[in-house]
């Protein structure tokens, strides 16, 4: 007889989009061919010099623990990564496992049992498990065009509970791409501030944005937590490092809970990540974002003459978040009925929270011209007798 499961395996769901990405692999396997526009990370390798320094640390004896948060040179060389203006010192860097142990730092250190975190609807699923993961609960607040997809200071008003004790943000957001302005991130921060509350902003997808300058929240305030990764704008996504910048009355538990979590970040990738910090590969991955722009230009153009609503034009990361309403009221299906009929591979709406999941499907970019030019013929061709 199997054993007690904790209740809160209850809560958690799969990722909708490995059902689709499992039929995808059968179809592969039976020789059909499949362009994947359901992944989000990017199909560019990891720069050369990147794992040029990671072999060199693997050879040069670089395989042991390192310190809890992280090696002195790549904790400095991510602070000298923002702006003078509004640079953290050292001590308030944090090398991390990736992106999501950012976030399990963050909610170990805030988050107590039935207190409420405001995200935004729709949003990127797993955030919600980790705040459950602490025995917290996520409130997800449902946004739209109107508010750019993401939470505003009038939106966080309305929300704010007496247990609410924090707001999560991603600029830009995964599945939209939309990014919150410089004027309502500072408004958003002060008001968190004067509710009592505390601000985590995902900043994971900066650098990849398009015709618009962001900023980091930490020009707003030194009160915000701030959550960072090598994997997107880096292409270092298997490499599993990222980075928390906390305030400085934090430092001290995140210390603690980092030792305690995970012990410390691979040393490997660490060594790696600080040359991906260097003029050479930042120059490479600004070659990459021109390209990722190019294809959404390609994009969302193209969808939006098939039949997808698309609102508003991503400001960054690789996705496009389209609704599917002239085709559809149900977009798991509808994903899976794109895969079978034209081999093209999407995701489906339910994995980014609630609100109008059946109307919306995701694109991501990220793959090559050639193969999303095949894929919108691919698409017009069938989605073309809909309104046959």
């Amino acid at each position: 007889m199997a054993g007690k499961k904790a209740k809160r395996t209850r809560d958690i769901q799969p990722f909708y989009a490995m059902e689709v990405l499992a039929k995808a692999y059968r179809m592969e396997a039976q020789g059909r061919d499949v362009i994947h526009l359901e992944v989000g990370e990017p199909d560019f390798a990891s720069p050369n010099e990147v794992v040029k320094a990671g072999c060199s640390a693997l050879t040069g004896g670089h395989t042991k623990y390192t310190p809890a948060l992280g090696i002195p040179e790549l904790r400095q060389a991510i602070a000298d990564s923002y702006e003078e203006s509004c640079r953290p010192n050292i001590a308030r860097v944090a090398v991390t496992p990736g992106s999501s142990g950012a976030l399990m730092l963050a909610f170990g250190v805030l988050i107590d049992e039935g207190d409420q975190v405001l995200l935004a609807d729709p949003g990127y699923p797993c955030n919600s498990n980790f705040i459950r993961l602490y025995g917290g609960q996520p409130v997800l607040v449902p946004t739209d065009a109107s508010s750019n997809y993401q939470l505003s200071a009038d939106l966080i008003r309305q929300h704010w509970q007496e247990k609410t004790a924090a707001v999560l943000l991603a600029s830009p957001s995964n599945p939209t791409g939309t990014v919150i302005t410089p004027a309502e991130m500072s408004a958003i921060v002060t008001t968190v501030d004067e509710l009592g509350g505390v601000c985590i902003v995902d900043e994971i997808y900066h650098g990849l944005t398009y015709d618009i300058e962001v900023r980091s929240a930490l020009h707003d305030s030194d009160n915000v937590f701030i959550v960072n990764s090598f994997s997107k704008y880096f292409g270092m996504t298997g490499w599993r490092i990222g980075w928390l910048v906390s305030p400085q009355d934090y430092v001290a538990e995140i210390n603690k809970f980092a030792q305690n979590l995970y012990i410390s970040t691979s040393a490997p990738a660490q060594y790696a990540a600080v040359s991906a910090m260097t003029a050479p590969v930042i120059a490479e991955c600004e070659r990459r974002r021109l390209e990722f722009m190019a294809r959404r230009d390609y994009l969302v153009p193209a969808l939006r003459d098939i039949g997808f609503k698309i609102p508003l034009m991503p400001q960054g990361a690789f996705y496009v978040y389209a609704d599917i309403s002239a085709f559809s009221e149900d977009s798991e299906q509808f994903a899976l009925d794109v895969l079978e009929n034209t081999g093209v591979a999407l995701t489906p709406g339910r994995d980014f929270g609630e609100y109008r999941h059946l109307a919306h499907v995701r694109f991501s970019y990220a793959n090559t011209m050639e193969r999303l030019h095949d894929a919108v013929a691919r698409l017009r061709d069938y989605l073309g007798t809909f309104n046959a």
